[in-house]
Formats: C-alpha cells, structure tokens, sequence
C-alpha cells in the first residue's frame, strides 16, 4: 500500500512539474490556465482584440509597437514599460499566458518581455485566437480590466547577449550561432541595415521551417490558402529533426532582425531540450550597422540608388494624382 501511495504521488509530482515545463501550451491547457485565473495577455493591436479575444484577456495594444522604439526597434524605457504594465495589471510575477494570432511572432515576443523583465512562469498559446475559434470556443468583445499593480520590473540581462558578448562569441567555436531570419537575408541579397549578409558560422534555419507549412504566408498572401493553419507548429519528433545537427548541451545564440523572430525559434529550442540558449537582442540590425562587426556574404546598401527609387516612385504617383485630378475635372 505504501509503495503504491509512493507511485501515485510521484507520478502526481512528475505531472505537475512537466505542466510547469511545458512553455509552449495548447488549447485545452489555456482553458485549464483561465479555470485557474492566470492573466492572459493578448499582444495583437486594439482593434483586432476589441473584435474578439479570449475572455478575460487584457491588451495594450500591440506589443510590438507599444513596448519598443520604431527605429532601433530596442525596448523603449524601463521605467515606460513598467507604467504600462502596472496600469494594466500585467505583473510579471504572476503566472501569465501569452497569445496573439497563430504563429505570430510577437507572441513570443511577448512571452520573451515577461520573461526578460523577470517573470517566472510565463507560458505561450502558439496557435492563439485562431486555435481557440477553431475549438469553438466564446470568444469576449469587451475590454477586460485588472486592477492596477506596482510592480518593479527587473531586466535578466543573463537571457540575452550584447553586441559586446556577441563579437567575442562569434569568434568562440564551442557557440552555436541560428539565423532566423530568411534566406534572402541571410545570403545579403535582401539588406535591412546598413550592411546585408549574416554573422560568421551562423546557421540559416528560418523561424518559419518552425511551422508545418513554413510557405503558409506566401500562400495566404496569394490566396492559395484560405486560413493559417499551416503555421501551427511541427510537432516534436519533426522539430527534433529541424534541429538534429545542433547539440542541445552546446550554447546555441539566436539572432534575426531585432530579436522577434529569434524568440520564437529560442523558445522552441528550449521545449525540445537545449540548455544553454539566448537571443541576442540588438541582432541584424546591432551587427550590421557596426562596420567594425565582421560579415560573411556582405553587401552594402546603395542609398543613392534606393533614394533614386523612391524618387522615381513619388513621381509616378504625383503624374496619377495630375491625371485622377484631372479626370474628375
């Protein structure tokens, strides 16, 4: 009987830490984390929550453009992102789910803020709004408040790496370095810095080839698709297999752009076992415009040549204008 007593709570044990483990939550595991009144944190712009979110979902707005500066794309000021948060009752110390549309980055972006400003046990609905209609399930148009906390936010520099870390790692062979951004990117033909190409030895692994069906963006936009269930993720044993060339024992540093896209392939590195992973946070844009960083497929962008683009544009639609203008005269 004892023995039996011993098996039943072990097992109890090792079901709720393996709950506790598990970052990345399905369906029916939101609906287990609402019945708990966990805070659930909508991350898309007002307008789509407002047109339906999951109830008792909170929002800011959109994260992305809320918490950080539009043109370095780094978080904006501690102290700004702290007033958000606590007058929306967003405490980082509570246990937080995080969701925005199916295989949106920014989720994790999302997930990534919590965690960076010192939350423990903040966990991300991959599958997001589109999951939970697609389960049938209510969905709530009116705006949910918390009340008001005062929550000091406190960064945990240890989960991101600096431009200063990165130019020693790069040079370090016992680092993974991930790309996450696309290929184009990565071979320097598409330049979103001053300097196109990639980190010396990084390994291209688009934050897409994540999803079951990494063209379904390129689907939908041609309408070759009617939904994006194709962004859902793989699942384990075809991630494994996505990543099977890495050592999940090694320390492994994702980079993109800005570090939206890295935080969904980090996180997803983290489920299947990786120990040590980082996102390093400036990423393309912290790399590329520092001439001092080295670049393998370098390219430069020609500002002259895009300014006389955009010139040759603005012509083009000023000759439109003339002539609209004219025919309704």
């Amino acid at each position: 009987m004892r023995k039996l007593l011993f098996i039943l709570l072990a097992s109890i044990a090792t079901g709720v830490f393996a709950q506790d483990a598990a970052v990345i939550v399905q369906t029916d595991q939101v609906q287990q984390a609402l019945a708990r009144g966990v805070i659930i944190w909508d991350v898309r712009d007002e307008k789509s929550y407002l047109d339906g979110h999951i109830p008792g979902a909170i929002n800011i707005g959109d994260a992305g453009a809320v918490l950080r500066d539009p043109n370095k794309e780094d978080y904006i000021a501690l102290e700004q992102i702290e007033k958000i948060f606590n007058a929306a009752g967003l405490d980082v110390n509570q246990e937080v789910v995080v969701y925005g549309s199916r295989g949106n980055p920014y989720s994790y972006f999302g997930l990534y803020t919590i965690k960076y400003f010192g939350g423990k046990n903040a966990q991300i609905y991959h599958d997001g709004i589109d999951g939970w209609k697609q389960a049938g399930l209510p969905i709530q148009k009116e705006r949910t408040s918390l009340k008001p906390v005062s929550v000091a936010l406190v960064p945990q520099k240890q989960l991101v790496v600096s431009n200063e870390e990165m130019l020693k790692l790069a040079q370090s062979k016992s680092v993974q370095i991930i790309d996450a951004r696309t290929p184009d990117e990565y071979s320097g033909k598409d330049i979103r810095a001053i300097r196109g190409g990639h980190i010396p030895n990084a390994i291209n692994v688009p934050f897409e080839d994540n999803w079951q069906d990494p063209a379904t963006g390129v689907k939908l936009s041609k309408k070759q698709v009617s939904d994006n269930s194709g962004m859902a993720l793989k699942n384990t044993a075809d991630l494994k297999k996505l990543y099977a060339n890495l050592d999940p024992d090694k320390e492994t540093v994702v980079y993109c752009q800005s570090g939206v896209r890295a935080s969904e392939t980090a996180t997803v590195l983290k489920s299947l076992g990786f120990k040590k992973v980082k996102v390093y946070d400036s990423s393309w844009l912290g790399w590329g415009n520092n001439l001092k960083a080295p670049v393998a497929d370098e390219t430069f962008l020609n500002v002259g040549a895009l300014n006389a683009k955009m010139a040759a544009m603005q012509n083009k639609i000023n000759q439109l204008e003339e002539a609209l203008k004219a025919k309704n005269n």
